[in-house]
């Protein structure tokens, strides 16, 4: 069991800001592998690329899920939360399986767009989670020590 207590959004932000820089830098290795395999056949445009622009989609979103899912099922931490003391953890305080953590995963699209009240969503809710936490019955704890 995970104890801490309920992340607020400050904490929550600055471990997204964190993982975008390595998220970015993993796009960039998704989309040279990309080019290389495509032999530069298929630019990343829809009007040049047809049907490859889609399936290049598709892996963007399975490389950003993919990071998310794993690192929440092995360890409860991306690289943001570790540096911000955080961890996703069950609504009991296990660890996530691998359900809960695609569940949370999807959730978050509706939490963070628009302008993050899904997440702002934790000052008013008497457990203090966010829309998405309480909808996959999970929860982001601020580890103290």
């Amino acid at each position: 069991m995970t104890s801490g207590v309920s992340a607020g959004f400050g904490r929550r932000f600055a471990a997204l800001i964190y993982d975008a820089v390595l998220l970015i830098a993993l796009l960039m290795i998704y989309t040279a592998a990309s080019i290389a395999f495509t032999k530069g056949h298929a630019a990343v445009s829809r009007e040049s690329a047809g049907g490859w622009f889609y399936a290049y989609c598709a892996g963007e979103l399975g490389v950003i899920a993919g990071y998310y899912i794993l690192n929440w099922v092995r360890s409860g931490q991306t690289l943001g939360m570790r540096a911000w003391h955080l961890r996703a953890v069950s609504d009991l305080g296990r660890p996530l399986s691998g359900a809960s953590a695609a569940l949370r995963f999807l959730c978050g699209f509706l939490a963070w767009p628009p302008a993050a009240l899904g997440v702002l969503w934790l000052y008013l809710d008497p457990d203090r989670v966010a829309i998405h936490d309480r909808l996959s019955k999970t929860r982001v704890v601020h580890l103290v020590s």
